[in-house]
């Protein structure tokens, strides 16, 4: 998979994690906890996605 692919699918996958996340926060039924690993599974996709960016620059 070259690093453009990969940066694409990351990017589908941070999307599908910002519905999730959305979703999550409009149901009373979902926890906390749950909403964080949302948020922290979100964050390490866009860590990932940074650092392909930044070594594509180099």
């Amino acid at each position: 998979m070259t690093i453009q692919a990969h940066l694409e699918s990351l990017e589908k996958k941070h999307g599908a994690l910002e519905e999730k996340l959305h979703t999550a926060l409009a149901s009373p039924s979902v926890d906390d906890r749950t909403i964080s690993e949302i948020k922290r599974l979100k964050l390490r996709v866009k860590d990932e996605m940074e650092r392909l960016k930044v070594s594509t620059r180099h």
